[in-house]
């Protein structure tokens, strides 16, 4: 009797959810790709071709938030968008979630691509991962842009665990001051979310921050709220993401060392979003700080604002 052939290999193409497609869908001839970055895998989406971009994401997101900035970029930078280490389809190890360790990340995959100095845009957890790494390597940042999040600092111990107000944690943040972070405490947890999220669980939650933290919660469309809860559904990715906050205290102790960095810095805040912190802390975190607003903008710039984000950033990186 012959062998039984062997099952071909699913196209990764055939889902319309998967890296491959998502890539392919985007102008800019942009594909999905993992290079070994010391340690870790890392994957990241490329396309465009001249000086080097990375844009670095934050949780519960994955690459995809910057989709609608990247055949902007890519008409004149060679643009990479990453997934940090525990994000979306790079490897996800035991430990290594401090943003100096995270930061060592990027900065191996830079050299395994040999990029050269890099142009860094971050947002949320990417924002403070982009700013360790222009701490710990400066000679591999050109400029450094960061979206409307800084680097986890002594401020933050003091940040309440109840809101003043009872409603607080539930009306919309856009808009004021003072949003009730509760999720940055749940996920120092270890174990819990995992048992309580995995699933459909993560879609939720994907739903609830796109509703509190965004302006306009439609610019989180339905395709992109499927793709980040899928990337969040199982134990594994909950606990790398939630991992990333439970090494806050490691990164603010690390803060207490940094001296400002010299790379000319952008510090972009969502004029509804978190720009009131991001604007006390950054004119000390470099010697060359711009610090500016996007309008009618909460969280999620690169979604909810595209292009004005696009407009800033050629005005900065170019």
């Amino acid at each position: 009797m012959a062998a039984a052939a062997p099952a071909p290999h699913p196209d990764p193409l055939a889902d319309p959810l998967s890296d491959a497609a998502l890539a392919t869908s985007l102008e800019g001839g942009f594909t999905s790709r993992h290079a070994d970055a010391g340690p870790v895998r890392l994957h990241y989406v490329e396309g465009g071709a001249g000086t080097p971009v990375l844009l670095l994401g934050g949780w519960p997101q994955t690459w995809w938030q910057w989709r609608r900035l990247m055949p902007g970029l890519a008409r004149r930078h060679r643009v990479l968008a990453v997934d940090l280490r525990g994000m979306g389809a790079s490897a996800k190890p035991a430990a290594g979630y401090d943003k100096k360790t995270m930061a060592g990340d990027i900065r191996a995959l830079c050299e395994a691509l040999d990029l050269g100095p890099v142009h860094v845009v971050g947002h949320d957890i990417g924002a403070m991962v982009g700013y360790a790494l222009a701490v710990e390597h400066p000679a591999a940042v050109a400029r450094l842009a960061l979206l409307d999040v800084p680097h986890p600092h002594p401020g933050w111990l003091t940040m309440p665990l109840l809101p003043g107000d009872p409603d607080q944690a539930n009306a919309p943040a856009a808009g004021r001051e003072g949003a009730f972070l509760w999720w940055f405490a749940l996920n120092q947890v270890r174990g819990l979310p995992e048992r309580l999220l995995a699933g459909q669980g993560m879609r939720a939650v994907v739903d609830w921050l796109a509703d509190y933290l965004a302006a306009d919660p439609a610019a989180l469309d339905e395709r992109a709220r499927r793709v980040y809860a899928r990337a969040y559904a199982d134990p594994e990715a909950i606990r790398a993401g939630n991992a990333w906050y439970q090494a806050f205290g490691t990164d603010i102790a690390h803060s207490r060392a940094h001296t400002p960095v010299r790379v000319p810095l952008l510090a972009l805040g969502g004029e509804r979003g978190n720009h009131a912190d991001l604007a006390r802390w950054a004119p000390g975190a470099g010697t060359d700080v711009r610090v500016a607003a996007i309008a009618d903008c909460g969280h999620y710039l690169p979604e909810e604002r595209p292009q004005e984000v696009l407009a800033a950033l050629a005005g900065f990186l170019d």
